[in-house]
């Protein structure tokens, strides 16, 4: 069989983390390859990808067959446009120059759309997190009225019984000065 272009799961369980790697095409998933051309890390928002693109673009040169997943990181890095192109050249239906800028103009589109949504993922922790700070302010706010208020029918119960004490012991002397005169 051919060489295929694929993934190396490493990581740990929950945690998968890949090598991008050519291998021989009956070598197990996670067994002897030719050679590593980067890694691919999908926990990441958006995943990072840390690929040697010219060694890939030679590699498809040179007739090896990505997996399905690898030729979609291959689309997204720019590869396989960049392969299209210079069989274009090869065959003059287009300049070298042409054909990098044409690259570098798709480059830059695909830069801007990774920082816009590196940007709005980053905007969407900020209001995340500043809603549930707000949430918590007004839940201590909440709790403290709720303690202020208790304290507060505390202190009148207190200053009730109090008054009623006192006014109880002022009812007392007076009520058993009335009835010592009379009980003699």
């Amino acid at each position: 069989m051919p060489a295929r272009m694929r993934l190396q799961r490493h990581g740990k369980k929950n945690q998968p983390f890949y090598h991008i790697v050519v291998a021989d095409g009956r070598a197990p998933r996670d067994g002897r390859f030719i050679e590593k051309l980067g890694t691919y890390n999908p926990l990441t928002n958006p995943a990072t990808i840390v690929l040697n693109e010219e060694r890939a673009a030679e590699w498809l040169k040179n007739g090896v067959q990505p997996s399905d997943t690898v030729r979609r990181i291959l689309s997204y890095k720019g590869v396989l446009l960049r392969r299209h192109l210079q069989i274009g050249v090869e065959k003059g239906a287009i300049t070298q120059a042409q054909a990098d800028a044409k690259f570098n103009e798709w480059k830059q589109a695909k830069d801007a759309k990774i920082a816009s949504v590196k940007s709005s993922a980053d905007a969407a922790k900020r209001d995340t997190a500043k809603s549930r700070m707000e949430a918590e302010r007004k839940h201590n706010e909440a709790k403290a009225e709720a303690v202020a208020a208790k304290m507060r029918a505390k202190a009148e119960a207190e200053a009730a019984a109090k008054a009623a004490a006192e006014a109880e012991a002022a009812e007392t002397p007076a009520s058993e000065a009335s009835e010592t005169p009379a009980a003699e």
